[in-house]
């Protein structure tokens, strides 16, 4: 369910004549409060091995329990992309990380509380230091490694997640581009719609 369809009463005075404004907010006609659903960003992690294998988790809670996911979650407040990932990697997975570098981006909505969520995904890349020391924990219920030849999108539960797992996919089989990503300049990127 959008907010809009949701939220019917304003948030500051409690009038019931909190309508529609445009597309992307909801307007208060008595106190004139503007509400804006602005995206929350969210991180995700391409955890690679010394095999050339990723690191893939089993979800341990809804949505999509028991499929496929990347490490990863929300950023808090006051916290920083990069810190959010290592944060996350360190929670779900036990494990610390070196070459973080930023991948690309999605717009996505996570299903929440009945509520759909708008996101902003940032994906990155990063190797592990200390395999020995994986163990599952937090959102994730089970960890374990797949070869990069042998992703498959749809094992994964969350449509963002499959279709950054499509991307990276995609990014992998062009060595051109992963060079263009490593300096920043991929025009794929930046004129790709994935929504």
């Amino acid at each position: 369910m959008h907010f809009k369809q949701l939220f019917k009463y304003c948030p500051v005075c409690a009038h019931n004549r909190f309508v529609e404004n445009d597309e992307k907010s909801k307007r208060c006609e008595k106190c004139g409060f503007v509400f804006y659903q602005n995206p929350s960003a969210a991180v995700a992690a391409f955890i690679l091995n010394d095999n050339n294998e990723l690191l893939v988790c089993r979800r341990a809670r809804q949505p999509f329990i028991g499929t496929l996911d990347l490490p990863g979650g929300f950023v808090d407040a006051c916290e920083t992309a990069e810190q959010a990932i290592k944060r996350e990697i360190k929670e779900e997975t036990n494990l610390e990380v070196t070459g973080l570098d930023y991948l690309f981006s999605m717009p996505n909505t996570y299903p929440y509380s009945n509520l759909d969520i708008p996101t902003l995904d940032l994906f990155y890349t990063c190797r592990s230091v200390n395999n020995e020391k994986a163990r599952p924990s937090d959102d994730a219920a089970e960890l374990y490694w797949i070869h990069l030849s042998e992703l498959n999108p749809e094992l994964f539960g969350l449509q963002s997640i499959r279709k950054a797992i499509a991307y990276y996919i995609l990014l992998l089989s062009d060595k051109k581009i992963i060079e263009d990503i490593k300096i920043g300049l991929t025009s794929l990127a930046r004129s790709a719609h994935f929504c």
